[in-house]
Order: structure tokens, then sequence, then C-alpha cells
């Protein structure tokens, strides 16, 4: 992942990511950055940090190795809005860290249970409490597919194969004779340290008591001594088996009902596009509706998913350059607030459809004349000037 990242993923990002600071810009603010990039445990490196660093690219990613916890007095209660425009209590402190070749800044969260989740950025300039939102916003992609899911089944569009994975004679994987006895004796431990725990409740009954409960006691200290007996002997015999297993095997060295195989990625690669692409749009206009409800993202989805399945009339008009959708009233009437709201904001990106010089414009339908009650656009919002981020 960090090679990916490096050589792939940030070149990339330089050439197409709109709207980063001049030359002019980033030698006058030492601090400020083209733009954000965040990533998992998986790219954690200081060297991969002080290489974007130096290429004037921030990160923000998961610390893989924190240091003891903070006391939770340095924690401080904040208003932290996510990236789905929910606004929740965080519990958040920072500090300055050294990691091996650069400084950096520490953020974390003090969860209800008490755990420290740690998050390192070299971003210098946003506020704390923006980057744990920031860090915790990447489960977008994973709750894309849990929803996914749970509301569709566009899997069935594709037509799915398998295919061997190429380069099996040099890719490695743990083998899985080593995995199993690994667990085994992990699983033979455990129960080792439960009879060990046993024995030491046990007690030695005085001398004056009868003779049945001294017989009883030694019985079972017997019985409990000849069963760690045992289960010392068998993870003796486990780890040898484990010492003598190759940790790692390559592809083609798995049995062959354990070797992997892969879907055939052409199809699903631009099925999974299209579909990660629909949904992020769908996430965009939940954040809209919920400006104007009560309630939160199910709700705003719940709406959208009956938009999708009610009536629309479509009326291009050559003349005007506009193509007009004129969406039906909804069952639930108290909900047209909400997508009146949605439909001028809709109307203010003045979208063109695809392929044609058409405008896209949204109205309602009138219950009581069949006229379209015309939404009126909201004017153009003038771009921030706060510093890109790729998230």
């Amino acid at each position: 992942m960090i090679n990916a990242l490096e050589n792939d993923i940030v070149p990339r990002l330089l050439e197409e990511v709109p709207n980063q600071p001049s030359a002019e810009t980033l030698k006058a603010n030492p601090l400020l950055h083209r733009f954000t990039v965040i990533f998992d445990r998986e790219g954690y490196s200081p060297e991969l940090f002080l290489s974007l660093k130096n290429k004037r690219v921030a990160c923000i990613s998961y610390h893989k190795y924190p240091q003891n916890d903070w006391r939770a007095e340095e924690f401080r209660i904040y208003q932290v809005k996510m990236a789905s425009g929910q606004t929740i209590e965080m519990k958040v402190a920072e500090r300055g860290t050294w990691l091996q070749k650069l400084w950096v800044r520490e953020v974390r969260r003090l969860t209800q249970t008490g755990h420290q989740t740690s998050v390192i950025s070299t971003d210098y300039q946003s506020d704390a409490t923006r980057l744990a939102a920031r860090m915790f916003a990447r489960w977008s992609q994973e709750n894309f597919f849990k929803y996914m899911r749970e509301h569709f089944n566009l899997d069935r569009l594709a037509e799915y194969g398998v295919e061997d994975i190429p380069g099996a004679e040099t890719i490695k994987v743990v083998n899985p004779a080593y995995r199993r006895l690994d667990q085994e004796v992990r699983k033979t431990q455990g129960e080792l340290n439960r009879k060990f725990a046993e024995i030491g409740t046990l007690t030695m009954p005085s001398l004056n008591v009868p003779a049945d409960d001294i017989e009883s006691f030694q019985e079972k200290k017997s019985e409990l001594d000849e069963c760690i007996a045992a289960l010392n002997e068998k993870i003796k015999t486990l780890k040898s088996d484990r010492k003598a297993a190759p940790r790692h095997i390559t592809l083609d060295q798995l049995p062959e009902a354990e070797r992997f195989t892969r879907c055939l990625p052409r199809a699903k690669y631009l099925l999974d596009t299209i579909k990660m692409v629909a949904y992020r749009a769908e996430t965009a206009m939940v954040n809209i509706l919920k400006e104007k409800m009560s309630r939160g993202n199910d709700d705003a989805r719940r709406l959208l998913a009956a938009i999708y399945t009610t009536e629309a009339d479509l009326i291009p008009d050559q003349d005007k350059k506009t193509l007009t959708i004129r969406l039906h009233h909804l069952a639930n009437r108290s909900s047209d607030d909400a997508i009146r709201h949605l439909c001028s904001e809709l109307n203010s990106t003045e979208t063109i459809f695809p392929d044609t010089d058409l405008r896209m414009l949204y109205e309602f339908v009138s219950a009581s004349k069949h006229q379209s009650e015309a939404l009126p656009a909201i004017p153009h919002k003038t771009a921030g000037t706060e510093n890109p981020s790729t998230e």
C-alpha cells in the first residue's frame, strides 16, 4: 500500500486535484499544503509522511504504535461536525509527536469505554476536531458496501467468473497448516490457564474436618494435576509441530482445496465504480435533505428511495434548452418541504443532461391543477477559500 500511495496515487492526485495553491502561495506559507490524503494503518510509515510533506501534501492516518494512554484531564468535549452532516460530542486532546524523522500532530479521541484512538497528521493548520472528523469519515466506503448489500441487489447485474491469481509462485500467504496449529496452541494454552486458575482456588481443608472432605480435596487436586500435565504435553507437541511447519508459503504451494482465486475484474471494476459514484451522489443529497428534516440519515435515505420509485414527468424544451423533471407528490405530504429544498439545491447546480445541451430543472406537479410548481434556483454559491482536501 505504501508503494502504491507514493508511486501511483499521489502523483496522479498532484496532477488532477483542482484548486491547489499556487507556487507563490505555498512559498509564502510554509505550513500550507496542496491537499490532504487519508489512509489506514497499512499506509503508516514515517518515511512516507516525510516524503509527502516534502511534496507539500498533508496526510492523516491512525497511529500504528501509540504510546501510553494520556491523562483524562487533557481531553475536552467538543461539538464535531462529521462528513455526513451529523454533529456529535467528542472528547479530544492533542499533542505534538516526534516520529523518527519529523514532528506530527497527534490527536486522540477518548471513548465512553475509556479507549483512546490515536490519529496523526502533517496538516499543521486545520482544527484538531476537523482532523478527527476526517479520519473517522473514511468509513464512507465501508458504509457504502454495507448499504448496497442491505438495500440493493445490483451485483445481480454482473456475471461473475473466477480466474487464477497471477504470480502465484511468488506471492506469499500464511500457511493454513501453521495457522491451524497456532490456533490450537492458543486454544490449549487458554485451557491450561483456566486449569491453573481452578487449582489456585482449591483450599486445603484443616486437619479436624471429616476424612471424606480431605479425600475429596486430594482427588480434585490429583485430577487437576493430571489434566495440567496432559495439557502441557499437548502444548509441547503442538509447538514442535508448529515450529516444523513453515509460517509462509507461496500461493502455488497451497493445497488445491484452499487455493485462492479472484473474480474476473474488468466488469466488476466498472460496476463498482458506477455504484460508488451513485452512492456518493446519494449521500450528498441526504446531507441536503437533513437540513429540512428533524431526523437523521435513515429517514433521508428512505425519502430518497421513495422519490426513486415515484413517477416523474420528463419535459424537454429545445427552445429554452431545458429538461424539466416534474416530481409527483408522495403519500407523506410532510416530506414536501424537504423535497422542495433538495430540488432548489439541484437547480442551483445548473446541471446539463449528458450528451445534450439541456439544463435540468426540477419541479413539483400540482396535486389540484396538475400544473407545475416552479422551484426557483438558489443563486450560485461562491467556492470557499478553504484549503482543498482529497478524502
